[in-house]
């Protein structure tokens, strides 16, 4: 399902289920990322559907990218592999006015 970016926050918020996807490159990670995000960038193919096999299919996952392409086609994957619950974020990280976090360089 797609959702603005205030309803995906909001919803997020207020989610104690909720899990947080970052499907976007390393290179895009190092940029900043939305706080407490896993990575598993869709473009690494069949070890995207590794990571994705590996996750709790019963929890409610909000889908990001840069844009919103890449997360849109993730949670079309993920809703194939049985996950019942996937949000994908509107005009994704590039259009995001929530907190951004950025990975430890230590």
């Amino acid at each position: 399902m797609d959702l603005s970016q205030k309803d995906w926050k909001t919803k997020l918020e207020n989610d104690p289920n909720a899990v947080i996807l970052d499907v976007r490159t390393e290179d895009e990670w190092n940029e900043g990322i939305i706080p407490n995000a896993i990575l598993n960038d869709i473009y690494k193919g069949q070890g995207f559907l590794y990571k994705l096999d590996e996750l709790d299919k019963s929890k409610n996952y909000y889908v990001y990218c840069k844009a919103g392409g890449r997360s849109a086609q993730a949670c079309a994957i993920m809703n194939q592999m049985g996950f019942e619950t996937t949000f994908n974020l509107e005009g994704g990280f590039s259009q995001w006015k929530g907190d951004v976090a950025f990975r430890d360089e230590n």
